[in-house]
């Protein structure tokens, strides 16, 4: 049982190192190990402090026995995307492998869905690596569609990432 929660500022060590786990766990073997090394460097917690103290951002945390194993964030659109109304983007989704498979994502996403409405957005954005089939087959089965292609970064390497959105 994840017990979920709003993150706050407190929570930031806690961020820090389900970020860099939980995308190690999903693309570590992707990548040459200095490119990752550069991208989980960027996961600080002067950084993460700063945006859970922000109210333009939204974070959920789900923890088990205290240990945080997912977490979605919410957070102005950075994406180069053209809005048609006001917008939101989905930063990041995770959930730890353990986890999968037992309706905890389905939880997580109904938060980000009820929050993104309660800010007024009128859609959701995202970016997907190409091939993490299953994530796109999950945002898809919420109704996000394809809106554009994306190089995301890390380190030096540039993946093709799916943009897409979902109208509310």
């Amino acid at each position: 049982m994840i017990d979920w929660r709003d993150a706050g500022p407190t929570d930031a060590d806690a961020l820090v190192t389900l970020a860099r786990d939980s995308f190690t766990e999903t693309f570590g073997h992707l990548y040459r190990p200095q490119d990752l090394a550069a991208f989980l460097a960027g996961h600080t917690h002067e950084g993460w402090t700063a945006e859970l103290a922000d109210p333009t951002y939204a974070v959920r945390i789900g923890e088990v026995e205290g240990r945080a194993v997912a977490y979605a964030k919410l957070a102005p659109p950075k994406l180069p995307i053209e809005p048609r109304g006001p917008a939101i983007e989905l930063r990041q989704f995770y959930l730890l492998k353990p986890w999968h498979g037992q309706g905890h994502a389905d939880t997580l996403m109904a938060w980000v869905i009820a929050t993104a409405r309660a800010r007024a957005a009128s859609e959701i954005f995202l970016s997907v690596f190409i091939d993490n089939h299953r994530a796109r087959r999950f945002y898809q089965r919420y109704g996000f569609i394809e809106a554009g292609r994306y190089a995301f970064m890390v380190g030096d390497h540039a993946d093709e990432d799916i943009l897409m959105r979902l109208p509310l």
